[in-house]
Order: C-alpha cells, then structure tokens, then sequence
C-alpha cells in the first residue's frame, strides 16, 4: 500500500497515517471523519471538498494508480495517451476547467468538423447534411415515443425506416460511441435527459494527468482494496486487506460494475431500493486500440476524427494523429467492441488495420510501430467504460442520490444529465461531499439535486464539439 500526501496532511493527521494498524503494520489510521472509496474524478473532489473543510479524510483506492476511468499512459508513445475518458465536454460550464487551469494543465478545442467516411472517400457535404438530419429526428421521434408513456429500449422509439440507409451509423453515433451501449440496451428516457456536451475540451497532458494533479493535496491510500463496509450505526467501518478504518461518513465512488459485482460487501446489505437502483445502471463498453503509425500513411491531418457510414455495428471511431503525432486511435464499443476486446489485443488491433485499411486504402499494418489496446471490461476494480441506464432506469441516478444513514453513493452514474463523463462524476463527488460534511454537522439533509431543467433535442445536439468528436450539427429542419 501507499499513501500519497501533501501539505493538508500535517501534524497530528500526518502521523495518524503513517501509524500501523492491527496486525498489518500498513499505515492506515485507526479512524477519520470521512473514508472515500476509489480515487477517479468523483473520489477526488469529494476528497478536495472534504479537506477544504477542515475534516479529516482518506481516500481509499484499490489499485495502484490515483485517476480511475481517467488514466493517461505518458510513456508508450510521443505524446500522452488517454487510455479512459478524453474529453472534458461542455467547456463553457464543465466543472473541471477551472481546476485544470489552476493546475497548469494545457487546455486545447476538441477537433471539430468531424468526417464521415463512406467506402473510401469523404462523404459529400448532403450526405453529411442527410445523416445530421436523421439525428434530429430520430431525438424527436425518442421524445415523442415516451412523452407520457413508459420508457422503452432507444431504438424500439425509432420509425424502421431511420434504420434503412445510415442504420449501423445511428446506432453507433447515438448509442456504443456516446454511451457504451447498442441502442437497443438502454433506456430512451435517459438518453434524452444528457446535457449538451459543446463546446469540448481535452487536455494535452492527459485526463488522467489532470485528476492526478487535483489529488496531490488530499491523503491517497493506493492498493487497498475495500473488502466489506459496516453502515448500521451513526459511523461506519470500512475493512481492507490492510485493516479495518473506522469512518463518521463513507462516500462510494467504485463503479457500478464492482457494486452490482458484489465486489463490496456491505452489511447489513443495501435496501432493495438501492440495489433495484444499481442494477439498472450498468457500464457501457468503451475500448481504445492505439497504433503508432509513422509518415502518416492515412494521409490525414492532426487530430482528424472519423466515423463511416456502416450497415452494422462493426464500426469504430477515429482520432488520428493526436497534436500533430503518429498516434492514430481507434475506439470500439458497444456490444461488437465488448466481443472484440474479449477475443483478445491481437483481435483488436487486426480490426483496427483492416478498418483502416477498407476506408483508407493502403496497408498501414506495414508502417504500423507500436500498438496498445485497452480492455475496461477486464479490469478487476472497474468492470466497464461509463454509465448507461437500461430501459426504466433513468430515475435510478437520483435514487443514488439518497443518503443511507453513514452511506452516500457518487460517481458519473449518479448524475441526472451529466452521467457518463468526467465533470459529471467530479460534480456528484462534491455534492455527496457536501451532504457527508451536513451529516457530520448534524443535519440530515440529502444531496442537492440538478434542477436545470432537459434540454430540448435541438440544444443537446447543436453540437460543435463533444463526444462526437466534433461533427458540427445543422439546425433542425422543420
């Protein structure tokens, strides 16, 4: 185990985490006000808000790396590779810009004017046009299939006919690439309720850089793993391989798939209403193959994001050479790039060439240096890529919302419109923070909610930037 410390810890707090506990002489203090379990975005600001407070806290993560499902890999090739999240969406009120700056982390624009390839050539200016149309309507067709009405798969709300021609597109422009999951997983209801996600930002350094950066100031006890949580009381013990860590407050940030897993056991168990909550909100599946491909065999610009008009879900996206790099990556996700990724790197990466092989012509497995691949589905303490509700699961993330006596669930699955991003999870970290630092005040107050109301389809797809990596959208036609 290993604690990371900075200058909060000081003093008699300082001492309390290098003191051996029990049996294990593991550094873990005896007790603290608040125990936070996992070190990605949520963990963190929870961490930062709590420690601002003058409260003492531990973050406890399982592995032995601080950033979670944000984790930048800085020495595989010339450039940082975010092998998680990318993006830090809606630049203009994401909560993470400031911190960022603030951190010296280098902010750029995500690449806009996102391509679409068919075949081999560049879709015309009416076929780009066409697809963005059909977007709009298939948002609307969603609103209007469960305005009053109970909430259904995604792509049951859609007309047959928006699947003929851009079909395998839609689904992966709307459903596996913005959420991890096919459209015909997940809930219509909470696809609509996404907060508009323009303008887009990523940092130079890496997203996981920047979370690392965040954490330097608040106690970090990295690979201790969380076995068990005891909530029954006003306080709560939080056991460890390491020991057991007694809490006034713990705050859950671990995925939804190591809790739906039942990776920590709680006791008493969780009320049926949280657990009902949790297995409605599952993890998409996200993964990236990245190739280090030398003299630009694609012949493509910096930082040019692709996706192709395709008849099935065997498609990908691309963001090739990042800042100007070699460093060409192909994201797969949904239910083909969950098969994909359980066949294995050799099968990824044979996808990625031929992929780019079909739509670009050549053979870039001849210029092809270096490749990496990474399988979020396997990773023991996350289980996934980011949240996605099954259908009728959209109010399970304000369900999480709710404190359990001692207990309080954050995370990017318990946002109403931000789920499944960076800046959603830091804003759920600091307000169960806040409804932590209420407990242990006195008052019994849950944790404040979003109340801006939903966007209608055409704010949250007037995109310029994004998740979509930049394809700029048309206003509605009417």
């Amino acid at each position: 185990m290993t604690i990371t410390r900075r200058s909060l810890i000081a003093g008699s707090a300082a001492t309390a985490l290098l003191r051996p506990f029990g049996a294990r002489a593991t550094g873990l203090p005896r007790d603290t006000d608040v125990a936070i379990i996992g070190a990605g975005a949520a963990g963190i600001a929870a961490a930062r808000r709590i420690a601002a407070s003058g409260k003492r806290v531990l973050v406890l993560e399982a592995t032995a790396l601080i950033g979670g499902r944000c984790a930048t890999d800085t020495s595989t090739f010339e450039v940082p590779f975010d092998r998680g999240a990318r993006w830090l969406y809606n630049s203009d009120g994401n909560p993470l810009i400031a911190p960022a700056r603030s951190a010296d982390i280098v902010l750029a624009p995500a690449p806009r004017g996102q391509r679409i390839r068919i075949e081999r050539r560049n879709a015309r200016a009416g076929e780009t046009e066409d697809f963005l149309a059909l977007v709009v309507r298939a948002n609307r067709a969603m609103m209007e299939a469960v305005r009053g009405r109970p909430d259904m798969p995604a792509l049951e709300a859609l007309p047959r006919d928006f699947l003929e021609e851009w079909g395998g597109t839609l689904d992966f422009f709307l459903g596996a690439f913005a959420t991890g999951c096919d459209l015909k997983d997940i809930s219509a209801a909470d696809l609509l309720t996404l907060q508009p996600r323009e303008p887009a930002s990523f940092s130079r350094q890496g997203l996981g850089t920047l979370i690392a950066r965040l954490a330097e100031n608040v106690p970090v006890a990295l690979s201790t793993p969380v076995t068990r949580i005891a909530w029954s009381g006003r306080d709560a013990q939080v056991e460890t391989e390491a020991g057991t860590l007694a809490a006034r407050a713990v705050i859950v940030t671990a995925s939804t798939g190591v809790l739906n897993a039942g990776k920590i056991k709680f006791s008493p168990d969780l009320p049926k209403r949280q657990l009902d909550a949790l297995s409605k909100l599952v993890l998409g599946s996200t993964d990236r193959i990245a190739l280090e491909l030398p003299g630009n065999p694609l012949g493509l610009g910096r930082d040019d994001p692709y996706i192709e008009k395709s008849s099935d879900n065997r498609t990908a996206f691309l963001l090739a050479n990042t800042g100007g790099s070699s460093l060409c990556q192909v994201d797969v996700a949904g239910s083909f790039g969950r098969d994909l990724a359980a066949q294995g790197e050799k099968a990824m990466t044979a996808f990625a060439l031929e992929w780019l092989r079909k739509l670009f012509g050549g053979d870039p497995a001849r210029a092809v240096r270096h490749t990496v691949t990474t399988r979020w589905n396997d990773a023991p303490y996350v289980m996934g890529a980011m949240s996605a509700a099954l259908p009728g699961g959209q109010p399970s993330r304000k369900i999480l919302t709710e404190p359990l006596g001692p207990l309080f669930f954050a995370g990017d699955a318990v946002h109403e419109t931000l789920w499944g991003t960076a800046g959603g999870a830091w804003v759920s970290g600091e307000r169960a923070a806040d409804a932590a630092l209420r407990k242990l005040s006195g008052k019994i107050e849950g944790m404040a909610q979003d109340t801006r109301p939903a966007k209608t389809s055409r704010q949250r797809h007037s995109v310029e930037g994004g998740s979509t990596g930049g394809l700029a959208w048309p206003k509605q036609r009417r």
